[in-house]
């Protein structure tokens, strides 16, 4: 039975060991530890920074999304983004991610939040083909980024 539920503390070597290896199996880029870690916790020492959620099965974390919050001037309320995704590769294709994204979905219904963002990385056709049925689109913006790091 999977079971999704907000992250706390306690959960945060999951998360850091979830992003190590999304980093690499997505852009085969190898983060640094210390830093990912301290961003983590960052987020749960201040939760205006985004709040992580988790899906267990039988008390094993098996995954972990981050949402972060942008201001839409334009609707005057906000808009959740989805973040740093990652399914333990056993349970992908299981309706896992379907899952958290209907429990994220419901609360933004219930918070009046204007509407629900992710960004993938382009050559991630199965991501996008799933992030597609579940009704979501590419069709009105291009994501573009300058990133210091």
């Amino acid at each position: 039975m999977i079971f999704i539920r907000k992250a706390k503390s306690t959960d945060a070597t999951s998360i850091i060991d979830f992003q190590l290896k999304m980093a690499w199996e997505t852009e085969e880029m190898k983060l640094i530890p210390e830093i990912v870690t301290e961003g983590v916790q960052a987020v749960f020492e201040d939760h205006s920074r985004g709040q992580y959620y988790v899906a267990e099965d039988n008390s094993r974390i098996i995954a972990s999304l981050l949402i972060t919050f942008e201001w839409s001037d334009w609707r005057n309320c906000s808009v959740w983004w989805f973040q740093s995704v990652y399914v333990v590769p056993e349970f992908r294709r299981k309706g896992v991610f379907r899952k958290m994204y209907n429990h994220i979905r419901q609360l933004a219904e219930e918070q009046d939040i204007a509407g629900l963002r992710l960004y993938v990385e382009t050559k991630n056709i199965r991501a996008q083909k799933t992030y597609e049925a579940l009704g979501m689109s590419s069709e009105h913006y291009n994501f573009y980024e300058w990133m210091r790091k």
